[in-house]
């Protein structure tokens, strides 16, 4: 019998939801609560070996995430993106976050690394370790100067989306819009080039999953590190402003890049709906879609795990070994499986950061 397949995933958002805990953020992320996507103990007992933990901003006007789920189970929908939000008030939710992230791996007790380089997640895995790596989900704490992005560097950040859907000072995002292509206005501002060429500078990975079709093309254009869409996926089979179009995905394989899939099904389903009650098939449709378009070393998993709603069959961490059998039930192979469960993102991010 063949070892387990591990998953190395693009995006999770569970640090906004320990940040909510409060005192309760021990249960959640230590004894595993069960509410929620993921916590420790699921981690390591279903295969989720490391990946990208989102530090996100929080938009102070939107009433609240239910709401929001509520509009998304009824396309078509397109909902107002909320205001900009200035890197003074920014930051210090960043670092509240980074002090949460920091937290969780003292109180793992040796059982959760953070790491910044690509031997580093390759050692935690090998050693059992579940792997993290800083993200920043919109680039709302980084000023126009820049400096506070050689700060965050430092204290290890390495990938960044410069938008969350709603602008920034470096770009536009697509809207939660369904149906509805990503052509959805201006892309990049000159503050934004500039961030692409100090984060090639740095060797941060740049995220492209939120940024609109203008902003996804000035990345293509001004980088010259492999494209990354972390937790999107193929437009193709969803019409949802989020998920990546045939050239997208095209460009995205030609430059040695990465799309994830996403869990969330108003990403996976053909009639856009937030609702869990689905089968497999979809998921199946967008693997076979972006493999056909990017290629093989090119596609890998984005859960948005904790983030969103997703397909009841995979849940949270524990319906990772379903995903990986409906993959063997499409005849895909061991070999291509674990590519896409880790080795591309371990690869990618090799080509991306170096050894």
């Amino acid at each position: 019998m063949s070892d387990p397949v591990t998953v190395f995933d693009g995006h999770n958002d569970i640090v906004l939801k320990i940040a909510a805990a409060g005192e309760a953020r021990d249960r959640l992320w230590l004894q595993g609560e069960g509410a929620g996507h993921l916590d420790l103990p699921r981690m390591l007992a279903h295969g989720f070996a490391g990946g990208f933990f989102a530090v996100y901003i929080p938009s102070p006007e939107v009433e609240g995430m239910d709401l929001l789920h509520a509009a998304m189970d009824n396309p078509p929908y397109d909902l107002p993106l909320p205001d900009l939000i200035d890197h003074a008030a920014a930051q210090p939710v960043a670092v509240e976050m980074l002090g949460h992230l920091l937290w969780m791996e003292r109180a793992s007790e040796g059982r959760f690394r953070w790491c910044r380089t690509a031997g580093e997640i390759r050692a935690a895995m090998g050693e059992g370790v579940v792997a993290g790596v800083i993200h920043f989900e919109g680039a709302e704490p980084i000023g126009p100067n820049l400096d506070a992005l050689h700060l965050f560097h430092a204290m290890g950040l390495r990938s960044l989306g410069p938008v969350w859907s709603r602008p920034t000072i470096f770009g536009h995002g697509v809207p939660f819009r369904f149906p509805s292509q990503p052509d959805t206005g201006p892309g990049l501002t000159p503050l934004g080039r500039d961030l692409v060429r100090e984060c090639n500078r740095l060797k941060i990975m740049l995220d492209l999953s939120h940024l609109n079709e203008a902003g996804f093309l000035d990345v293509a254009k001004l980088t010259d590190a492999p494209l990354v869409a972390t937790h999107s996926n193929a437009h193709a089979i969803t019409h949802s402003s989020r998920n990546l179009t045939d050239w997208q995905l095209r460009a995205i394989g030609e430059s040695g890049g990465m799309a994830g899939l996403n869990f969330a099904t108003c990403f996976l389903r053909p009639d856009g709906r937030d609702n869990a009650d689905m089968t497999l098939d979809p998921v199946k449709r967008h693997i076979e879609h972006m493999l056909a378009l990017a290629g093989e070393d090119s596609v890998g998993i984005g859960s948005d795990y904790d983030g969103a709603t997703t397909p009841k069959d995979i849940g949270g961490a524990e319906g990772l070994p379903v995903l990986v059998a409906a993959m063997r039930g499409m005849g895909l192979g061991e070999p291509l499986i674990r590519k896409i469960s880790h080795g591309n993102w371990l690869r990618l991010l090799e080509r991306t950061w170096g050894a």
